[in-house]
């Protein structure tokens, strides 16, 4: 299995196990600058270069050898599930990605026939019910994750426990797990941990959100998404984040977590 979703500065000052719609794009950039003095030009997921990433072969040795050694300091990051879910929904489903075209070619159509969900279109300047729609995927996005029908679950909407899980399961151990809610905060934490050959201003660091302005804006209050079968669903889904990672499961429009994670629980919940 080995560290999927595991990055890691060339000069492995840390380690980030990446959570899809969890500032990712940020944080892979931050590492990039702290080992290079500048930014990579471009989106950091398409970055082959100047990163360690578990997706390049030449880079599971050194992953492998320092994660099981626990040799550097090693974080994640989440982000409130119903944020996130809503999130993954305006820009997988409504959004169109950076190559022009819809996110996984049919998957659209095949929403649009299966599930009656509408996501508009630049043309009609994506005018369509958000709310119908959003609480059609999230009965899409629970199929996936309860009976892998009609297709495996995405990683955009897949439980972040379990992106996370499995860097634990193959003798890794994180140092920090912080929330995106409170972003500056918790990197900050993590880079006065590490030391890294160029030093990082977060206040001089923009936000690279790479899906931003390919889709729709939200049209509504984040709770205004959810009644009370949506909310059902969401737990359904995303119950041991909300567990584990201290999330408002009964307010959806309280984004910020009620109390602070617990590493150990973290770990001997989610080894097995």
């Amino acid at each position: 299995m080995g560290f999927p979703g595991t990055w890691m500065t060339e000069s492995e000052s840390v380690v980030y196990r990446v959570v899809p719609k969890c500032a990712c794009s940020t944080i892979g950039q931050i590492m990039f600058y702290s080992d290079h003095g500048e930014f990579y030009d471009g989106d950091i997921h398409d970055a082959t270069t100047g990163l360690h990433k578990w997706a390049i072969d030449a880079s599971q040795g050194p992953i492998t050898r320092n994660v099981t050694n626990q040799s550097s300091f090693a974080f994640t990051c989440v982000r409130n599930p119903y944020t996130r879910i809503l999130s993954s929904f305006f820009d997988k489903i409504c959004g169109i990605q950076r190559n022009g075209k819809r996110y996984r070619g049919n998957l659209v159509p095949l929403l649009i026939q299966k599930y009656g969900i509408e996501v508009g279109s630049p043309e009609d300047d994506f005018q369509f019910d958000q709310i119908k729609s959003f609480r059609r995927f999230l009965l899409f996005a629970r199929d996936t994750i309860r009976w892998r029908k009609p297709m495996d679950p995405d990683i955009h909407w897949s439980a972040m426990s379990g992106h996370i899980s499995t860097f634990i399961v193959n003798g890794g151990r994180y140092n920090k797990i912080f929330w995106t809610e409170s972003f500056n905060d918790g990197m900050q934490s993590v880079l006065d941990a590490i030391k890294t050959p160029y030093p990082v201003d977060l206040d001089q660091i923009p936000r690279f959100n790479e899906s931003e302005g390919h889709g729709p804006k939200r049209a509504h209050p984040v709770e205004d998404y959810f009644d009370d079968l949506s909310m059902h669903l969401v737990y359904e889904m995303y119950k041991r984040d909300f567990q584990l990672f201290k999330y408002d499961f009964e307010d959806p429009s309280n984004k910020m977590p009620i109390a602070e994670i617990d590493l150990d629980e973290v770990h001997a919940k989610l080894e097995n």
